[in-house]
């Protein structure tokens, strides 16, 4: 017979264990690297797509070069040309992105399947003393509500991320290529926007765990309830119970509205900075442009690709709460 001061220890190596961000990561890891043959097309199919839309802007400024002579001297030729490789960027890039989502939904839905098949199996070789003081509502969440989430997380979010690392890379050392003047304004604003979201981060990762936790409680009392109704009724105890649930409920309401309310800050912050970066790089384009150290189509270029390169970063910061979520119903899992 197991000595319960060992379960009991072992159980608190585990949780703590569980709470370590990358313990999670790596045991999600060991699920997603068993498709590393399809990893491997998404990552091609993500660096062609991506280097499709960066390759767009630059085609763009030529156009508005070929455009600078003013009228009677526009040479309609390279326009029209440039024009023609832009819808052709354009619509291969949607086709890979398009063909990209499916593989990312099939890889997501594989690998959920295969974390809700070994939760099932783990729950069934469990002792009995496990389900008398974790309750069945509880249970049913983490292999419903807490796997779902992580699959949409692995399917939209991780597919974003990966996306966001590329385009920034590729917009920056375009930017680079067309203006160096102009690239250093973003050595200022970008450590100023990941200070701020790493910030926020560490603020609301233990609000998305509480709010896990607290579904699992309300849905495990939900599940007590209805299984027990007919003993409830016999002994006229339902405004008791009503009560209780009420104050779960509650309960699950204010880690929800916790949450959200910190994840939601994120976005409109980031993206106040980068509204602020569009308009000092207005200013300063106009002014290189004036001291002929800039054309004129470069500088459109580079606002092209200054809008796609903060795009990634405020879709990132967005998405950094779903992320929060995700994490923290892997923790549950694991």
């Amino acid at each position: 017979m197991r000595d319960p001061t060992i379960d009991k220890r072992h159980g608190s190596v585990n949780e703590q264990r569980a709470r370590d961000t990358g313990y999670t990561l790596s045991k999600l890891w060991q699920y997603v690297r068993r498709f590393r043959l399809l990893i491997a097309v998404c990552a091609l199919l993500t660096l062609a797509s991506n280097a499709l839309l960066l390759a767009a802007p630059k085609i763009s400024g030529r156009a508005v070069n070929a455009m600078e002579g003013g009228v009677g001297h526009v040479d309609f030729t390279t326009v029209f040309t440039c024009a023609k490789w832009m819808l052709a960027c354009y619509l291969l890039s949607a086709v890979l992105s398009f063909v990209l989502s499916r593989l990312m939904i099939h890889l997501s839905q594989e690998t959920v399947r295969s974390i809700r098949q070994d939760l099932f199996e783990k729950l069934v070789d469990l002792p009995i003393a496990y389900f008398d003081t974790h309750t069945t509502g509880d249970i049913v969440s983490r292999i419903s509500y807490d796997i779902d989430t992580i699959g949409a997380s692995l399917s939209t979010d991780l597919l974003q991320i990966v996306n966001s690392i590329i385009t920034v890379v590729g917009c920056f050392t375009m930017m680079l290529s067309i203006s160096w003047q102009m690239s250093l304004l973003f050595c200022v604003t970008i450590p100023v926007t990941i200070r701020f979201a790493a910030f926020r981060n560490k603020r609301m990762r233990p609000l998305f765990r509480k709010r896990s936790a607290a579904l699992g409680r309300l849905n495990g009392y939900s599940e007590e309830m209805i299984s027990g109704m007919k003993t409830v009724k016999a002994y006229h105890r339902e405004q008791v119970f009503i009560d209780r649930f009420e104050e779960r409920n509650q309960e699950a309401v204010d880690s929800y509205y916790e949450a959200d309310y910190y994840g939601s800050v994120l976005g409109p912050s980031t993206n106040f900075i980068s509204n602020v970066t569009l308009s000092l790089l207005g200013v300063l384009g106009a002014l290189l442009y004036l001291w002929r150290m800039l054309a004129l189509g470069d500088l459109s270029s580079f606002i092209l690709y200054s809008r796609k390169f903060s795009g990634p970063i405020n879709e990132t910061a967005n998405i950094f709460s779903e992320l929060q979520s995700a994490l923290a119903a892997a923790e549950r899992v694991f």
